[in-house]
C-alpha cells in the first residue's frame, strides 16, 4: 500500500486535517482571530487631514467637519476620534500660533479700512489735469493711493497714429508673442507658459479687428514686445512722463498691451507701482485697496481666488464685503496703480495700451508670495 500523507486544508480561522487514519481534525488558528475578526480602521486620507485642519484653524464648528467628512464615505467613529484628536498634534498647535499672528495682522487692516470708510473720499479716485513731481510724490505715490491724470498725453502722436491698421502696416511682417486659448483654462495668467504663441503681427491684428469681442487671445506685458527690435520705433510716438518716470530706464520696464474688446485681465495686484496710459479705445478698471486683501482669497502668486467678471458669493463669500471702485480709462488718460492695490481690468473696444514701473522714485520691494502645487 503506497504511502499517504495527511491532508491539511487551511480556511481561516479554521484549519481542517485528514490524517492517514482517515481522521478529520479541527483546529482553530487562534494566534490570528483577533485580527481576522476586528475590521481593519479606516485611514482619512491625507487631503482630508488637510481639509479638516485648515477647517478647524478657521475655528468652523466641529459637528460640522465632522459631518462633511461622513458624506464623503468615512464612518462617523473615524471622522469624530480624526476632528477631536486633531486638536492636540503639535503640528497643528504650532500652525494654530502662526494663524493667530496673521489674524492680528487682517484685524489691523480691517480696522484701517473702516477708518479710511470715514474719509469723504473713501471709494473714489481722483482726476487731475496736472500734477508735478512733488506733488504726485506727496499726495499719492508715498501715500498708495491711485490717481487718474487725464491731460497726461496731450504730446503722443500715439494718440493719433496707433490704430489697428497703422500697426498693421508698419509692423505686419514682425513675429510677436501672444497669449491664446485663454478661453480653455480659468488660470491662463497663472499657467502663462502654457498659453505662449508665436504669430505673424499681421495675423495677429486681423485676429482683433475681424474676430469680435474675445478674451480668447491678448497681446499682454509678458509678450515683451517692446523688447523686440523691430518694435523699438514705437517709443518714437510716446512721451515717457519725464515728471514720473526714468526716460533712460525702459528695458523690461515698459510694456506694449493689445487686443479685442473683451479682453480681461484678472483679479491681481502687481508687485510694484504702475502708471497704465490709455492710447486707444476704452477699459473699465476695478481696484480694491490693499487693505481688503483678507477679503481677496489670494491663493497664489499676485492673483485672487475670485472672477471679478463674476464672483461666486457663495463658494467666496468675504468678496461680498469688499468696497470696489470702478473707473472707465478714456484714451489719453493715464492711471497710477499704487502696489498691492487689486485690479481686474477689462477692454470696452478694441484697446491699445501702455504700462510704465520705471519710476524716478524706489520701485522695488521684498514679497512673500502663497503659493500651490498643481
Amino acid at each position: 500500500m503506497p504511502d499517504t500523507q495527511p491532508l491539511s486544508i487551511t480556511l481561516p480561522p479554521l484549519r481542517i486535517t485528514l490524517t492517514e487514519q482517515q481522521q478529520v481534525n479541527l483546529e482553530w488558528l487562534t494566534q490570528n482571530l483577533p485580527n481576522l475578526l476586528t475590521p481593519s480602521k479606516q485611514e482619512v486620507p491625507d487631503n482630508m487631514k488637510q481639509w479638516v485642519a485648515a477647517n478647524k484653524l478657521l475655528n468652523q464648528p466641529d459637528a460640522e467637519i465632522i459631518q462633511a467628512l461622513i458624506s464623503t464615505g468615512i464612518d462617523a467613529e473615524t471622522a469624530t476620534a480624526e476632528v477631536r484628536e486633531i486638536s492636540s498634534h503639535p503640528y497643528f498647535q504650532a500652525g494654530s500660533q502662526y494663524v493667530q499672528l496673521l489674524q492680528k495682522l487682517e484685524s489691523h487692516l480691517r480696522i484701517s479700512n473702516q477708518l479710511a470708510a470715514l474719509s469723504s473720499k473713501f471709494g473714489t479716485i481722483e482726476r487731475k489735469s496736472s500734477l508735478s513731481r512733488e506733488y504726485f510724490l506727496e499726495n499719492y505715490y508715498a501715500k498708495n493711493t491711485p490717481v487718474i491724470i487725464t491731460n497726461i498725453m496731450h504730446n503722443w502722436k500715439a494718440l493719433q497714429l496707433w490704430t489697428p491698421e497703422y500697426l498693421q502696416q508698419k509692423y505686419g511682417d514682425a513675429e510677436v508673442q501672444i497669449q491664446a486659448n485663454r478661453n480653455s483654462d480659468p488660470n491662463y495668467e497663472i499657467k502663462i507658459e502654457n498659453h505662449k504663441k508665436i504669430v505673424l503681427f499681421r495675423k495677429y491684428v486681423e485676429m482683433v479687428v475681424k474676430g469680435g469681442p474675445s478674451n480668447d487671445y491678448y497681446m499682454v506685458a509678458n509678450n515683451q514686445t517692446l523688447e523686440r527690435e523691430e518694435f523699438k520705433s514705437l517709443f518714437d510716438d510716446i512721451e515717457i512722463f519725464p515728471e514720473y518716470l526714468n526716460p533712460t530706464d525702459t528695458k523690461g520696464r515698459v510694456f506694449f498691451w493689445f487686443g479685442p474688446k473683451g479682453t480681461i485681465t484678472p483679479l491681481h495686484h502687481d508687485p510694484v507701482n504702475l502708471i497704465l496710459a490709455q492710447v486707444s479705445g476704452r477699459k473699465l478698471i476695478k481696484l480694491i485697496s490693499p487693505q481688503q486683501t483678507p477679503l481677496l482669497y489670494n491663493h497664489v502668486g499676485v492673483f485672487s481666488k475670485v472672477d471679478g467678471e463674476n464672483p461666486d458669493y457663495d463658494k467666496y463669500p468675504l468678496y461680498r464685503d469688499a468696497k470696489i471702485i470702478e473707473v472707465i480709462l478714456e484714451p489719453g488718460e493715464a492711471i497710477f496703480i499704487p502696489v498691492g492695490w487689486w485690479h481686474h481690468v477689462k477692454s470696452l473696444e478694441v484697446s491699445i495700451s501702455v504700462s510704465f514701473t520705471n519710476f524716478v522714485f524706489p520701485n522695488y520691494y521684498e514679497w512673500k508670495y502663497p503659493h500651490i502645487n498643481w
